[in-house]
């Protein structure tokens, strides 16, 4: 696998308009069983065919478990510089209920003992709105992650998904079904809890200590390039085309060894990169750029775009600052329900 993603690399090193990159990101799946030598040599291969901006951003995804003393210290000792952490949460009947690999004492030693090797830019994930959970067990977890002194949460609400078991488990009434009055309080409380604790809410899910914003999905929600490597990896040209490769190890792997890309890709029609705008610039503290609209798209999406946030403005659900199109904070849960509303079709 390791040699089919250098393969893949050398054959798209040219896809990238900017070869000084700002940030690499390790993650999908569990790229935390990999060896610190085999991440490095991943980093060695990128830097082959491209260059790397002083203050780079290196992210690795792990899980807690994986985050033991000798891999962590053989970790500290290479270019990564950033670890998102898959906590989810600090009570074990939350994570038995998640399935989660690890239990609470694993995923608060795993935050202590990288901060001990000196990783201090940490993200961590958490889950909030689950059957096993309620708003005092929500601020335990809260005030928990305060005290482990962790820069960046990123903190979703938990969904029921088709075909998956915790939808089986709702339909035969083993678990409640989530309540979103319940998913609503909690994230307000989210909100204002980590704001009276220093952090600055910049999209929907995520929020930071200043100077600890992710470089790399804040240029996601920029609409910036970015490059995807490794099965089911995918790819933006920053202008209208996306591409993924196929999710099958094998078939990706078998495509490489005869120096062929195993990916798809589509163009993205007005209609598509319209929507895409208003969805991720929506979510974000920055907005909607009025003059990139402008600029970007066709009077007869922009008609109808005019006409649809009218209302919206006047019922305060959307305003303009700066010639920015935004979703005050206190509608945010509910962004992506209005960003929808917007759509062109």
């Amino acid at each position: 696998m390791l040699a089919a993603m250098k393969k893949e690399i050398f054959l798209r090193k040219d896809e990238l308009e900017n070869k000084s990159l700002q940030s690499l990101y390790f993650g999908g799946g569990t790229p935390s069983i990999l060896s610190a030598d085999e991440i490095n040599s991943l980093i060695d291969e990128v830097l082959r065919y491209f260059s790397f901006e002083k203050d780079i951003e290196i992210t690795l995804e792990a899980n807690p478990d994986d985050l033991d003393k000798n891999f962590l210290k053989q970790l500290s000792n290479s270019p990564v510089n950033r670890l998102s952490i898959g906590t989810q949460s600090f009570f074990d009947e939350d994570l038995r209920f998640m399935n989660r690999a690890h239990n609470a004492a694993d995923a608060e030693g795993s935050i202590k003992r990288a901060q001990d090797f000196g990783f201090e830019n940490l993200s961590i994930d958490l889950i909030y709105g689950s059957p096993t959970s309620n708003l005092e067990i929500w601020k335990e977890n809260l005030k928990k992650t305060i005290a482990l002194e962790v820069p960046h949460i990123s903190s979703y609400a938990l969904t029921v998904e088709p075909k998956t078991a915790l939808n089986d488990w709702i339909l035969k009434g083993k678990v409640a079904k989530p309540k979103e009055e319940e998913q609503n309080r909690e994230f307000y409380y989210l909100s204002d809890f980590l704001k009276e604790n220093g952090f600055e809410h910049y999209e929907v899910s995520n929020f930071a200590k200043p100077g600890f914003y992710s470089r790399h999905n804040s240029a996601y929600w920029k609409y910036k390039e970015y490059l995807g490597i490794g099965p089911s990896a995918h790819s933006y040209n920053g202008f209208d085309v996306r591409s993924w490769n196929v999710a099958n190890n094998q078939q990706y792997n078998k495509k490489l060894t005869f120096n062929s890309l195993a990916k798809e890709e589509e163009v993205l029609s007005q209609e598509d990169q319209f929507n895409e705008m208003i969805m991720i610039g929506l979510r974000t503290i920055w907005g909607v750029d009025l003059d990139s609209l402008n600029n970007k798209f066709s009077e007869r999406i922009l008609e109808q775009f005019q006409r649809e946030i009218k209302s919206k403005i006047e019922e305060g659900i959307l305003i303009v600052e700066k010639n920015h199109l935004k979703i005050p904070e206190k509608h945010w849960f509910m962004a992506d329900g209005i960003a929808s509303d917007l759509f062109i079709v």
